[in-house]
């Protein structure tokens, strides 16, 4: 069965929004991110990734959020077959966000953890599989 392993918000202000993580809830950093899509940083609490990013442009974002978008951007399901899920998200309607997975040079299988194909979800919220998992979970 999927489990949620990985929340991605998007911010404007990365250190100040991981201190809130930090500081009030107990999560602990666990990993920096600079990319040329992405600044950001991974928290964790032992059991799930928490990311909280800046994205440098509207690509790797993706164009209908952009790249100053704050809030909730994608939520990461760990699974156990890709090829499965594909499926199952294709049937269900959801589209692969290639753009996106273009732009942040994902798309298939990783040989580390984290994102391995983003799909677009319901309300506009991207959705992240990945059969490897996040740091920190």
């Amino acid at each position: 069965m999927p489990k949620i392993k990985h929340i991605a918000l998007s911010t404007q202000d990365v250190e100040g929004t991981a201190r809130f993580y930090i500081e009030v809830f107990g999560m602990k950093e666990i990993a920096k991110i600079e990319d040329p899509g992405t600044r950001g940083c991974f928290l964790s609490d032992g059991d799930i990734n928490l990311a909280i990013l800046c994205f440098k442009n509207d690509q790797a974002a993706g164009a209908d959020r952009g790249r100053g978008y704050s809030g909730i951007h994608h939520i990461g399901f760990q699974v156990e077959s890709l090829e499965e899920i594909a499926d199952t998200l294709r049937t269900a309607g959801a589209v692969r966000r290639d753009d996106v997975n273009q732009a942040l040079g994902v798309g298939g299988r990783q040989p580390h953890g984290n994102v391995e194909v983003k799909y677009g979800g319901p309300d506009g919220v991207m959705i992240d599989v990945s059969e490897t998992g996040w740091v920190g979970t």
